[in-house]
């Protein structure tokens, strides 16, 4: 029982001024504290059973939904964009598990996409993190060397992440990383060699333990400019990694393996089933090996697609319709400078058949265009002409001085 002169620890009022005080050791609280108290228990509790990027099972993004959003700013890739789709929406609900009383354990499945330069890899990439609830980075294989050698440390992977969680550890812990130009690291040849090969197999195997889930400790700066830096404790064990390389030259390796029977009419039977016009599409793990990733890392990147080559047609669809199509920004450009610019159709077809002509996919259509307009970007701003109609005749005018430029500078 409390005595008439002890007050509530938490609120400071005085035992007749409450309903009822329980004394402890050494305070007391009154019952309106209590209630608040379990009030602010119940809300974090509430908060707990949320995920933790804010959102309930039922407010996730739908694989269906995931894709309708990368077809607003990338053309075609259909198989490419459903395994993405559903990866990130797996690991969205990873997020959201909770501790069963059958140990059931969803793991993350990791995805590495092949396909040829100017295919969509990186902007499959960028326009994917425009839609996520969890931090995103992207970052370049070809710089990672092996720890000791100069160039970046594996841990600089983590780094960026932590970067775009603006160095919350429990949000990055759940993030994705896009590692871009994996087949870079590539191991150089099966043979092994009395030399380290730090840029290829070291790189590899110092992945394994980021892919497959393990406490690493991260420098928030970067290892070797900063070595008196606190370290960051970083568990990857619910990051999902997501990698892209060209892998030039693999279609070879899978022509090998396609075509192992070379005799009778079994092989001629089987070799005209198969496109030899997107060899991609026939990618197993097996060329992957070939091509030089160790057994190891392969494991660690379960989901394998490919991108298609872009034929005419999809280049085509890449130069205006997206929402973020070349000839759009274009159009913007000329919009802050108060310039209206417009096109013939036959321009678009000319660009789209210089792009096929020097086979750099749609970011040759980027290098056309710009040859295109380079002339009018430079003397238009400070004209008072507000209106350029593009036609055929001007592009191909264009297009061949800029041609004679580059032939006489070589």
């Amino acid at each position: 029982m409390a005595k008439s002169d002890e007050i509530c620890t938490f609120c400071g009022r005085n035992s007749r001024d409450v309903n009822m005080l329980i004394n402890g050791l050494s305070g007391a609280i009154c019952d309106d504290c209590v209630q608040q108290a379990y009030e602010i228990v119940q809300e974090q509790a509430a908060l707990a059973h949320k995920n933790p990027f804010g959102l309930n099972q039922h407010e996730l993004p739908k694989p269906e939904d995931i894709k309708s959003f990368l077809d607003q700013y990338v053309i075609g890739q259909d198989d490419a964009k459903r395994y993405l789709s559903v990866s990130v929406y797996n690991h969205y609900k990873r997020l959201l598990q909770k501790i069963t009383t059958d140990d059931v354990e969803i793991e993350k499945s990791n995805i590495i996409m092949v396909g040829a330069t100017g295919t969509g890899k990186t902007l499959l990439a960028r326009t994917i993190a425009k839609l996520l609830q969890v931090p995103f980075s992207i970052v370049d294989a070809t710089v990672l060397t092996e720890a000791g050698y100069v160039g970046e440390d594996i841990e600089s992977i983590l780094t960026r992440l932590l970067q775009a969680a603006d160095y919350d550890v429990e949000a990055a812990q759940r993030g994705i990383v896009f590692i871009d130009e994996i087949d870079k690291i590539a191991r150089k040849s099966d043979n092994p060699s009395i030399t380290r090969d730090v840029s290829g197999e070291g790189v590899q195997q110092g992945l394994l333990k980021l892919l497959e889930g393990s406490i690493v400790n991260v420098p928030p700066q970067g290892g070797r400019k900063h070595p008196e830096q606190k370290m960051i404790a970083v568990d990857t064990k619910n990051i999902l990694f997501i990698c892209g390389g060209a892998f030039d030259g693999i279609e070879k390796k899978i022509a090998q393996r396609l075509n192992t029977r070379v005799v009778g009419y079994a092989a001629n039977k089987e070799s005209n089933l198969v496109d030899r016009n997107n060899l991609l599409q026939y990618i197993t793990p097996t060329d992957l090996k070939s091509f030089g990733l160790i057994p190891e890392i392969i494991g660690r990147l379960p989901i394998l697609t490919y991108l298609n080559p872009l034929d005419r047609k999809t280049l085509r669809s890449i130069l205006t319709e997206p929402k973020n199509s070349i000839i759009k920004q274009y159009i913007k450009l000329f919009e802050m400078d108060e310039i209206q610019l417009t096109f013939d159709e036959d321009v678009f077809e000319f660009i789209v058949d210089k792009a096929l002509e020097f086979k750099l996919g749609a970011r040759g259509l980027r290098s056309i265009v710009e040859a295109i307009m380079m002339e009018a970007m430079y003397s238009m701003p400070s004209q008072s002409k507000k209106m350029l109609h593009v036609t055929l005749t001007y592009a191909q005018d264009k297009f061949e001085k800029s041609d004679r430029n580059r032939l006489l500078i070589a």
